[in-house]
């Protein structure tokens, strides 16, 4: 189980721009918000990625589109709760030599609640409930288990860095027949330029604590803000190194791509 973790920026003041001048004006702004999982601002990121080496053969490959929307709602004048559904849509060949699969996979759903403040330190946190749902329309695309635990990240923005840490761990919690304890971690770091781009270094680490075998990708990208029409538009992609896998897991290189459509207030 691979929980590929993308959340996205927090909303722009509403001003009497053009569409140009809002990315002109405050793209500082938006490239910022788009290195924060946690900040407040409606986006859809549509993230593609290509992996190898599955399989007992090693031939196998995967092709994997995340459809990812964030949408943020204000509890009061101090909290915010940011909701993030990963909807997996999944083509695979030769897991097993001469078959393939292709569909929905399981669906994570997460909530962050989060202060609308940094911490006197600078610090921006959120943490809440993550759940697994077993929505895979084919039972080599998912866990066919509910799935339920914890979430949190914390993160800093100083100057045109921004570091930190995602962490989350999901229990099987009944009904299904595959048992789930899996910790999911994620440390991450960014930098933006003044031209808008935005390079990115993360790892996407699994640690599945009934076979005792962790899932380690390394990805680098980098990222541009552009405007596509009157919309904002986030588009990039790079390449991930399998540090380590589990046995039939991905092996060697990958690539992915990210297109993030951003819908300031």
């Amino acid at each position: 189980m691979r929980l590929l973790f993308k959340l996205t920026g927090a909303a722009l003041a509403a001003v009497s721009l053009s569409p140009i001048q809002l990315i002109a004006d405050q793209g500082d702004d938006l490239a910022k918000q788009l290195a924060n999982p946690i900040a407040s601002l409606i986006s859809v990121p549509f993230q593609l990625n290509y992996d190898e080496g599955f399989g007992a053969s090693g031939d196998g490959s995967r092709l994997t589109l995340n459809i990812q929307p964030v949408i943020p709602f204000e509890l009061n004048d101090d909290w915010n709760v940011i909701s993030r559904t990963i909807l997996p849509v999944i083509s695979q060949e030769d897991f097993t030599p001469g078959t393939s699969q292709s569909g929905i996979g399981d669906v994570v759903q997460s909530f962050f609640f989060s202060p609308k403040a940094p911490s006197a330190s600078g610090w921006i946190w959120g943490a809440g409930p993550v759940f697994l749902l077993p929505t895979a329309t084919d039972s080599a695309l998912g866990q066919d288990q509910l799935g339920a635990g914890i979430t949190g990240v914390a993160l800093k923005q100083v100057g045109p860095w921004t570091y930190g840490a995602l962490a989350n761990h999901i229990w099987d919690v009944g009904g299904g027949s595959t048992d789930i304890n899996a910790t999911f971690f994620q440390p991450f770091i960014s930098y933006i330029t003044p031209e808008k781009w935005t390079f990115s270094l993360n790892t996407e680490l699994t640690y599945d604590w009934n076979t005792d075998s962790a899932n380690v990708p390394i990805n680098m990208t980098a990222t541009k803000l552009i405007q596509i029409g009157n919309r904002p538009v986030s588009i990039g992609g790079g390449l991930r190194y399998y540090a380590d896998s589990p046995a039939g897991g991905a092996d060697g290189w990958g690539a992915r791509m990210i297109v993030t459509y951003l819908f300031p207030k």
